[in-house]
């Protein structure tokens, strides 16, 4: 079983930064990627961004290119999304997610979830 544990959601205005952290216990040894997913309400959850575990190879949706940076401190057990340039669009409740078996960008195929982190951004 793995456990995660996202913080650092809150309300930030227009242009401003967050960064959110998602940590890892358990058996963190079985985790192949984490990914950062977000949802709105009456919406459906939308990937955002993904690592590998155990290298820094990234992805990223295009909406969030340019402005979002997600990284990993093994050491630590925790995986960040940096977020910067932040729009009203942007906002959501943001999840992390660890897939165990291979890559992937679809919510349904990750194995372990966090409660969610509610991230607002005013105009």
């Amino acid at each position: 079983q793995v456990q995660l544990v996202e913080s650092g959601g809150g309300l930030v205005q227009a242009g401003g930064s967050l960064r959110l952290s998602c940590a890892a216990s358990g058996r963190t040894f079985s985790i192949y990627g984490m990914g950062w997913f977000r949802q709105a309400p009456g919406k459906e959850r939308e990937f955002v961004s993904r690592i590998s575990w155990r290298r820094s190879s990234t992805y990223y949706t295009d909406s969030v290119k340019g402005r979002f940076t997600i990284s990993r401190d093994n050491a630590k057990n925790t995986v960040y999304l940096q977020m910067n340039s932040l729009k009203p669009e942007d906002t959501a409740v943001y999840y992390c997610a660890a897939d165990i078996h291979g890559y992937t960008i679809v919510a349904s195929e990750y194995d372990y979830w966090g409660q969610g982190t509610q991230v607002t951004v005013s105009s």
